[in-house]
């Protein structure tokens, strides 16, 4: 008995089917040794399933770069978060400035905010119709209108007024302060007896207080040395002594006497050392004598 080879090559004409390109079903022994004809049409479906392929990819990215300009082109997009906060403060800013301009121009043109009342205060020998004559403020006048320190300039032409200080008190007051000059000495002249002041202005003619010294000086006035050397040594002497002063003569700076109102006599000399010979005159006065000198602090000397 004979038996058939179970290899070789009947055993390999034993295949599996295989689809084509085409969809056609073929043994894989057949697509191994297909012909010529076969083969080219095989190729040619196979470009074509590529070429197909990639159409449909190429369409594919097209329809969503389409559909992706059509979302931008219909949508707004949003501002960033920070944006949105600057732009609400630029908002903010803007209509406060707006309103800001609009209440100035309210306050500044219309009386709402005006001078219906104008306080005066620190009179004494200046009375309050000078100094509103003197600040020559209409009443009803628009607060904001008021130069403040023009109406404390014209008070302040007023002899007897050393400062001024004008404020606005909102909504209706304007107060007009002044600090009126103290007499510190007193000098006579033909027209009667002239004050004047700790800084030698000469600010009043009128009657001097009793107790107010006289000086003796040749040109009395802010700018003269004499005069501001005298006023030196009144204003360093202690009040106790400073009430005893009937007189203070100044021939010259380095020349300086008191004559005190009981007749006693101070040589006091130049204003060199003046707190010093302040202190030592108060001591010195309480020991008996006629003339005290302190024109040297070091050795002072009772006669």
């Amino acid at each position: 008995m004979v038996s058939e080879p179970t290899g070789g090559p009947a055993a390999e004409a034993v295949t599996e089917p295989m689809a084509t390109p085409e969809g056609e079903t073929v043994d894989s022994a057949e697509v191994r040794f297909e012909g010529p004809r076969r083969r080219a049409r095989r190729e040619r479906a196979e470009r074509r399933a590529a070429e197909a392929r990639a159409r449909a990819i190429e369409e594919a990215r097209r329809e969503a770069k389409r559909r992706a300009l059509g979302r931008a082109a219909g949508e707004t997009k949003p501002l960033p978060r920070g944006a949105v906060r600057g732009l609400k403060t630029l908002l903010a800013t803007v209509l406060l400035a707006g309103v800001t301009f609009a209440l100035g121009l309210i306050l500044y043109f219309t009386p709402v905010m005006s001078a219906r009342s104008i306080v005066v205060t620190g009179t004494g020998a200046v009375t309050r119709e000078e100094v509103l004559d003197a600040a020559k403020v209409r009443p009803g006048t628009p607060l904001l209108q008021i130069d403040t320190d023009q109406v404390a300039d014209r008070v302040a032409t007023i002899r007897r007024v050393a400062s001024a200080r004008v404020q606005r008190q909102y909504p209706s007051t304007l107060r007009i302060t002044i600090v009126e000059r103290i007499p510190v000495v007193v000098k006579d002249f033909p027209d009667g007896p002239h004050l004047f002041d700790r800084d030698g202005v000469d600010f009043a003619t009128a009657p001097p207080p009793s107790s107010l010294p006289y000086i003796d000086v040749d040109n009395p006035g802010p700018t003269d040395p004499a005069t501001k050397a005298a006023l030196a040594v009144l204003t360093a002497l202690r009040p106790e002594v400073a009430g005893q002063v009937g007189r203070v003569a100044a021939p010259s700076v380095a020349s300086i006497t008191l004559t005190l109102v009981d007749g006693r006599t101070v040589i006091w000399g130049t204003t060199d050392r003046t707190e010093e010979k302040a202190e030592k005159l108060a001591a010195l006065l309480t020991q008996p004598g006629r003339t005290y000198d302190v024109s040297s602090p070091d050795l002072p000397t009772v006669k």
